[in-house]
């Protein structure tokens, strides 16, 4: 397996890890349970970006930058929706 397919891989796993730290934090019944979601996310968020800036570094994350337009459009929208 190659390097970018396992960065992939840990990508996706740590995205999952984010989804259930962030219902977990929600849902918790006490402060303390709260506290350890809320801490144990803002760790996995830490991981996730320190891999997505590797790969972005790589060459291995492509992004598009949104043209203005587009944004334009959408803030409007949004705008005329309240």
């Amino acid at each position: 397996m190659e390097d970018r397919d396992l960065m992939e891989n840990e990508l996706l796993v740590i995205k999952g890890v984010c989804d259930l730290y962030l219902h977990g934090t929600i849902e918790s019944t006490t402060a303390e349970v709260h506290e350890a979601f809320k801490c144990a996310l803002n760790e996995t968020l830490d991981i996730q970006n320190k891999i997505y800036n590797l790969m972005k570094d790589k060459g291995w994350y492509n992004t598009e930058d949104a043209e203005q337009q587009k944004i334009d459009q959408t803030k409007q929208k949004f705008m005329t929706n309240n």
